[in-house]
């Protein structure tokens, strides 16, 4: 086995770049005797940058590539996301109750000393009127006041309150591209894909471009999209369909304008539910990315694409609508031989609470600290897609309990998630747990989890679940304790409403600080 020495990723866009930046600067790109780093993009296929929203954990692998926070946002067209407030979720609009919820990325408050708050929430020691992402975190109260999450002195990366971004993503592959080859060693090749070619193993020996010819390597990242151009269509790694729990295959995607330069920007996605899907609006600094998922066994494109018209009103005047197509699942074997699929080349699931690009974050981490460096692929690969299959099966079971708690029978879509046969069983099993007690880490598996046990919470009784605690009634005896700590939260969120900027200020002035100073080297979290 030959030693592995070039690795050459094949597509650039979020997937392509954000893998070669973060396997460049693990692997020691730009430093004598490190991995080399190629990456190849055809310059005739343009990236859609409808508006891209993450996951906690890009803060950690922006600042492990080195990258400078400021220049992010100004340069990315970036926002903060503090979580996702979902509407008409739990219940058809205009049914009596509350018509949202919010999933915040903060985790409960739970001081050293004091009880953990979710049982109480559940016997009712909380003020009643108070939801339970509202009782337990401050992250509400702050979202609902149009704050963002950090102040102007707080460090790069860092912030009183957990948080994501949403992001232009041409642009946002453009400042990945940039940083790429001038700090971190990766070697840019503009050409087109015409073939893939194998050896006499089955494994790809190079691939011949229309501009730059045969390009080869020891490791090949198939960062192609839904083409696959090399796991899914030269080296044949089937696809495991996950279409009957996720019903949704399509999306109109738009970019709007802003009534005014000055309008408010929400620092959080909105999720609004409709008759055969939903919709998201997500607030970036120049424009909104909104656009409408849905299912084609439940509705027609020419249906979907006026719901979408219909949710934005004057707003989608004179718009062109993109439709984009997809089927929920992933690789049967992401990583086969020399060759290891990411982003949506390796799999994908609907854009509901913005697992895709948490998905490459974690498949590049796991090349880079995995890596085959004397070249022996099979037990790194068995490893690898063991990891990635676990992670999506996981996933699948999160997206779907969005679905199959609502409350809603107005439309064939909602009768149809909330049916048995499209609840995979282990989902079902922790829901009939979840009768009596709640949701508890050692439910989860912490290195195969994307989400750890408080988002299922924030999404449990978002969707107002019923745990009955009754029987257990006795074992939580620090009631008292409890009330003072929820209102001490309530009091805390008060505070942090005076000491935090409104959302769009944050962003401006970050923006502003960029553009005076420049890049601010180097970034830690």
């Amino acid at each position: 086995m030959a030693i592995v020495r070039k690795v050459l990723v094949v597509g650039g866009g979020t997937a392509g770049w954000l893998t070669a930046t973060y396997l460049a600067r693990a692997l020691g790109a730009a430093k004598p005797g490190g991995i080399v780093v190629e990456l190849v993009e055809s310059p005739d296929i343009s990236i859609v940058g409808v508006g891209e929203g993450t996951f906690p954990s890009i803060r950690g692998t922006l600042s492990a590539i080195g990258l400078d926070e400021n220049k992010f946002i100004a340069r990315a067209n970036a926002t903060f996301k503090q979580g996702i407030r979902f509407e008409h979720w739990a219940r058809s609009p205009g049914a009596p109750g509350r018509d949202h919820y919010l999933h915040p990325f903060s985790a409960p408050s739970q001081r050293p000393g004091a009880p953990e708050l979710l049982p109480y929430w559940l016997l009712g020691y909380a003020p009643k009127e108070l939801a339970f992402a509202e009782a337990v975190t401050m992250q509400k109260r702050v979202t609902d006041a149009g704050r963002g999450p950090k102040r102007l002195s707080d460090g790069p990366w860092q912030a009183p309150l957990n948080h994501a971004y949403h992001f232009d993503a041409a642009r946002f592959a453009d400042v990945l591209s940039e940083h790429g080859q001038r700090e971190l060693g990766i070697v840019r090749r503009a050409a087109t894909i015409e073939r893939v070619e194998l050896d006499q193993t089955g494994a790809i020996a190079c691939v011949h471009t229309r501009e730059q010819g045969a390009l080869s390597a020891d490791l090949y990242v198939d960062c192609t999209g839904f083409r696959s151009l090399l796991c899914g269509q030269a080296l044949g790694v089937g696809w495991r369909s996950a279409k009957d729990v996720l019903f949704n295959d399509r999306a109109w995607a738009m970019q709007v304008p802003y009534e005014r330069k000055d309008t408010p920007i929400p620092s959080f996605t909105i999720a609004r539910a409709h008759e055969a899907g939903w919709t998201w609006d997500i607030g970036l600094h120049e424009r909104r990315g909104v656009g409408y998922v849905f299912s084609s066994r439940h509705t027609d494109e020419t249906r979907a694409e006026q719901v979408l018209r219909d949710y934005l009103g004057k707003a989608a005047d004179g718009l062109t609508a993109k439709l984009i197509k997809f089927e929920a699942g992933h690789r049967t074997a992401p990583w086969h031989k020399n060759c290891v699929a990411v982003g949506l080349a390796g799999g994908f699931v609907e854009p509901l609470e913005s697992t895709g690009i948490a998905l490459i974050e974690i498949a590049a981490y796991l090349i880079a600290h995995l890596f085959p460096a004397d070249g022996d692929m099979a037990p790194v690969s068995k490893t690898f897609n063991a990891m990635m299959a676990a992670r999506y099966e996981r996933i699948f079971d999160f997206i779907k309990l969005h679905y199959c708690l609502s409350q809603r029978r107005d439309t064939p879509f909602w009768i149809d998630n909330v049916d048995a046969a499209s609840i995979p069983q282990t989902l079902q099993d922790k829901l009939a747990m979840w009768r009596c007690r709640p949701p508890h880490r050692l439910d989860f598996i912490s290195d195969l989890e994307m989400f750890l046990p408080a988002s299922w919470q924030y999404v449990l009784y978002g969707m107002e679940f019923r745990t009955d605690l009754s029987a257990m009634r006795g074992v939580y005896d620090q009631g008292e304790s409890a009330r003072r700590e929820f209102a001490a939260v309530q009091h805390v969120a008060g505070l942090a409403l005076d000491d935090l900027p409104a959302h769009r200020t944050l962003v401006e002035a970050m923006a502003r600080d960029y553009e005076t100073q420049g890049d601010r080297m180097p970034q830690t979290a």
